[in-house]
């Protein structure tokens, strides 16, 4: 059976996709059979991978497709994608009277759960029905956190939420670990924010940080991963050191 970690940030822009993707391509590299679930209605994650498909985790949502003829292949070789589109931004209202809604997700990834290593599942920036849908559904929760303080006063609001769900929800749900992105290392204020991370979640924080860097920002609108775009660019080291920590925290050998 996969592990299912939801990434998950309520705030936008902090990473969150460009952390799915990369997260994901890094980790079919080392031979991990993956599925990246994007459930974004932004749909951010199936344009930057690129993808060609006829279905979408909308139509599996609302049962007029399979989810075995909804996954796909991308830009990045051996990876799977379930990919979004702009339609599910309707489901907080086309699910309102649906029952268990909040278990849909689960219900659907149980079904091909035991093709895969790890289910990657990229969180729209909101703590609303899809978000709870995927924590409901996930063993684990990854938080990007940009490297400024705003970031830090939003983490509160997604810590209730994650709680939340643990109790009405999924009991067995933890957080995975916290990375820091888009870091500066010229300002002091990503240093301090850092420091505040570690103070508050100590070893949960990952030790990988996501630093700025052109080329991962560039990527997307090649629709390439960083690593696939630029192989040798610093953006992709950061991703590959990540991805040997995630792996090494899962017990996991590299």
């Amino acid at each position: 059976m996969a592990k299912i970690i939801a990434i998950a940030n309520q705030k936008g822009g902090v990473g969150k996709t460009t952390t799915a993707i990369n997260l994901s391509s890094a980790l079919v590299t080392y031979d991990k059979k993956v599925l990246l679930v994007d459930l974004d209605p932004q749909a951010n994650s199936t344009s930057g991978l690129g993808a060609e498909y006829t279905n979408t985790i909308y139509n599996v949502l609302t049962q007029k497709a399979q989810i075995e003829d909804a996954i796909c292949d991308c830009s990045m070789p051996g990876l799977k994608l379930l990919p979004s589109e702009n339609n599910l931004a309707a489901a907080e209202f086309e699910f309102l009277n649906v029952p268990n809604r909040h278990y849909l997700l689960k219900n659907y990834l149980s079904k091909i759960s035991d093709k895969f290593d790890f289910i990657i599942i990229d969180c729209p920036p909101s703590l609303h029905l899809l978000t709870i849908n995927a924590l409901s559904a996930a063993n684990s929760v990854l938080i990007p956190v940009q490297s400024e303080y705003f970031a830090l006063e939003g983490l509160k609001q997604l810590l209730g939420t994650i709680n939340q769900v643990k109790t009405h929800f999924n009991k067995n749900l933890h957080i995975e670990g916290v990375l820091l992105t888009m870091y500066d290392s010229r300002l002091k204020l990503s240093n301090q924010v850092n420091e505040e991370l570690k103070k508050y979640f100590k070893d949960l924080v990952y030790e990988a940080i996501i630093y700025r860097n052109v080329r991962i920002s560039e990527a997307p609108s090649h629709s390439k991963p960083v690593l696939l775009y630029d192989p040798t660019s610093s953006g992709t080291q950061n991703y590959i050191s990540l991805t040997k920590e995630f792996l090494t925290k899962n017990g996991i050998q590299v």
